[in-house]
Protein backbone atom coordinates (compact mmCIF):
# COMPACT_ATOMS: atom_id res chain seq x y z
CA UNK A 1 0.00 0.00 0.00
CA UNK A 2 2.83 2.38 0.88
CA UNK A 3 4.64 1.60 -2.40
CA UNK A 4 1.42 2.18 -4.39
CA UNK A 5 0.87 5.55 -2.67
CA UNK A 6 4.48 6.58 -3.38
CA UNK A 7 4.03 5.61 -7.04
CA UNK A 8 0.90 7.74 -7.30
CA UNK A 9 2.70 10.71 -5.71
CA UNK A 10 5.56 10.34 -8.17
CA UNK A 11 3.15 10.25 -11.11
CA UNK A 12 1.34 13.37 -9.86
CA UNK A 13 4.65 15.20 -9.32
CA UNK A 14 5.89 14.16 -12.76
CA UNK A 15 2.69 15.32 -14.44
CA UNK A 16 2.72 18.59 -12.54
CA UNK A 17 6.32 19.29 -13.54
CA UNK A 18 5.64 18.77 -17.24
CA UNK A 19 4.59 22.05 -18.75
CA UNK A 20 2.62 21.82 -21.93
CA UNK A 21 3.50 24.74 -24.13
CA UNK A 22 0.90 25.52 -26.73
CA UNK A 23 1.31 28.18 -29.31
CA UNK A 24 -1.32 30.88 -29.37
CA UNK A 25 -3.44 30.86 -32.55
CA UNK A 26 -1.76 34.11 -33.65
CA UNK A 27 1.66 32.43 -33.37
CA UNK A 28 0.43 29.43 -35.36
CA UNK A 29 -0.96 31.70 -38.10
CA UNK A 30 2.32 33.68 -38.17
CA UNK A 31 4.23 30.41 -38.61
CA UNK A 32 2.00 29.50 -41.58
CA UNK A 33 2.71 32.89 -43.17
CA UNK A 34 6.45 32.38 -42.64
CA UNK A 35 6.29 28.92 -44.28
CA UNK A 36 4.13 30.31 -47.10
CA UNK A 37 6.63 33.07 -47.94
CA UNK A 38 9.54 30.63 -47.69
CA UNK A 39 7.82 28.11 -49.99
CA UNK A 40 6.82 30.82 -52.48
CA UNK A 41 10.36 32.22 -52.64
CA UNK A 42 11.81 28.71 -53.05
CA UNK A 43 9.24 28.04 -55.82
CA UNK A 44 8.39 24.88 -53.87
CA UNK A 45 5.02 23.92 -55.29
CA UNK A 46 4.65 20.92 -52.95
CA UNK A 47 5.19 23.05 -49.86
CA UNK A 48 2.75 25.67 -51.15
CA UNK A 49 0.18 22.92 -51.81
CA UNK A 50 0.45 21.77 -48.19
CA UNK A 51 -0.44 25.27 -47.00
CA UNK A 52 -3.44 25.88 -49.24
CA UNK A 53 -6.94 24.75 -48.29
CA UNK A 54 -7.84 21.75 -50.46
CA UNK A 55 -11.32 22.90 -51.41
CA UNK A 56 -13.10 24.14 -54.51
CA UNK A 57 -13.96 27.15 -52.30
CA UNK A 58 -10.30 28.20 -52.05
CA UNK A 59 -10.09 31.67 -53.67
CA UNK A 60 -7.17 33.63 -55.06
CA UNK A 61 -7.74 36.93 -56.84
CA UNK A 62 -4.90 37.55 -59.29
CA UNK A 63 -4.73 40.26 -61.92
CA UNK A 64 -8.36 41.06 -61.24
CA UNK A 65 -9.56 37.51 -61.92
CA UNK A 66 -10.68 34.86 -59.43
CA UNK A 67 -9.00 31.48 -59.31
CA UNK A 68 -11.21 28.97 -57.50
CA UNK A 69 -9.77 25.76 -56.04
CA UNK A 70 -6.35 24.66 -54.85
CA UNK A 71 -5.34 22.81 -58.01
CA UNK A 72 -6.06 25.70 -60.40
CA UNK A 73 -4.10 27.99 -58.04
CA UNK A 74 -1.15 25.57 -58.02
CA UNK A 75 -1.22 25.45 -61.81
CA UNK A 76 -1.03 29.25 -61.90
CA UNK A 77 1.79 29.34 -59.32
CA UNK A 78 3.71 26.77 -61.36
CA UNK A 79 3.53 29.06 -64.42
CA UNK A 80 4.61 32.08 -62.36
CA UNK A 81 7.56 30.17 -60.90
CA UNK A 82 9.02 29.80 -64.41
CA UNK A 83 9.80 33.51 -64.27
CA UNK A 84 10.90 35.86 -61.53
CA UNK A 85 8.68 35.51 -58.45
CA UNK A 86 9.73 36.73 -55.01
CA UNK A 87 7.80 37.96 -51.97
CA UNK A 88 9.19 40.37 -49.40
CA UNK A 89 6.62 40.92 -46.65
CA UNK A 90 6.79 43.94 -44.35
CA UNK A 91 6.39 41.81 -41.24
CA UNK A 92 6.54 44.85 -38.97
CA UNK A 93 3.13 45.79 -40.43
CA UNK A 94 1.63 42.28 -40.17
CA UNK A 95 -1.77 42.15 -38.49
CA UNK A 96 -3.48 38.92 -37.48
CA UNK A 97 -7.17 39.08 -36.63
CA UNK A 98 -8.94 36.09 -35.11
CA UNK A 99 -12.40 36.29 -36.63
CA UNK A 100 -13.87 33.17 -35.01
CA UNK A 101 -12.66 29.95 -33.47
CA UNK A 102 -10.46 28.43 -36.16
CA UNK A 103 -10.72 31.40 -38.56
CA UNK A 104 -8.08 34.10 -38.92
CA UNK A 105 -7.44 36.94 -41.32
CA UNK A 106 -4.03 38.39 -41.96
CA UNK A 107 -3.03 41.67 -43.52
CA UNK A 108 0.53 42.34 -44.60
CA UNK A 109 2.10 44.66 -47.18
CA UNK A 110 4.27 42.64 -49.55
CA UNK A 111 6.72 43.77 -52.20
CA UNK A 112 6.44 41.32 -55.09
CA UNK A 113 9.17 41.00 -57.67
CA UNK A 114 7.42 39.58 -60.73
CA UNK A 115 8.73 39.04 -64.23
CA UNK A 116 8.69 36.74 -67.24
CA UNK A 117 11.29 33.97 -67.59
CA UNK A 118 14.78 35.32 -68.16
CA UNK A 119 13.95 38.83 -66.95
CA UNK A 120 14.88 40.49 -63.68
CA UNK A 121 11.31 41.35 -62.80
CA UNK A 122 9.52 44.44 -61.64
CA UNK A 123 8.79 45.30 -58.00
CA UNK A 124 5.15 45.91 -57.19
CA UNK A 125 3.72 46.59 -53.74
CA UNK A 126 0.54 44.81 -52.66
CA UNK A 127 -1.55 44.90 -49.51
CA UNK A 128 -2.19 41.20 -49.05
CA UNK A 129 -5.14 39.82 -47.14
CA UNK A 130 -5.48 36.12 -46.47
CA UNK A 131 -8.11 34.13 -44.63
CA UNK A 132 -6.83 31.02 -42.88
CA UNK A 133 -8.89 28.11 -41.54
CA UNK A 134 -7.84 25.69 -38.83
CA UNK A 135 -8.37 22.19 -40.23
CA UNK A 136 -7.63 18.79 -38.69
CA UNK A 137 -4.21 18.99 -40.39
CA UNK A 138 -3.44 22.54 -39.25
CA UNK A 139 -4.01 26.09 -40.46
CA UNK A 140 -4.61 26.41 -44.20
CA UNK A 141 -4.79 29.46 -46.46
CA UNK A 142 -8.39 29.65 -47.70
CA UNK A 143 -8.12 32.88 -49.67
CA UNK A 144 -5.46 35.21 -51.05
CA UNK A 145 -6.65 38.73 -51.81
CA UNK A 146 -3.84 41.03 -52.95
CA UNK A 147 -4.63 44.71 -53.49
CA UNK A 148 -2.16 46.76 -55.59
CA UNK A 149 -0.79 49.68 -53.61
CA UNK A 150 1.48 52.62 -54.37
CA UNK A 151 5.14 52.18 -53.52
CA UNK A 152 6.32 53.91 -50.39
Amino acid sequence: MKLEWCSMVLVVVALASVSVVRAAPEDEVRAVLDRYVEAQNAHDLGAVAELLWDSPQFLWITRGAPIWGRQPALTRFEALYRGTWRLEPALSDLRIMLIADGVAQIYVPIMFTIGPPGEQGQKTRFLVNQVLLKTPTGWKVASILPIPAPAQ
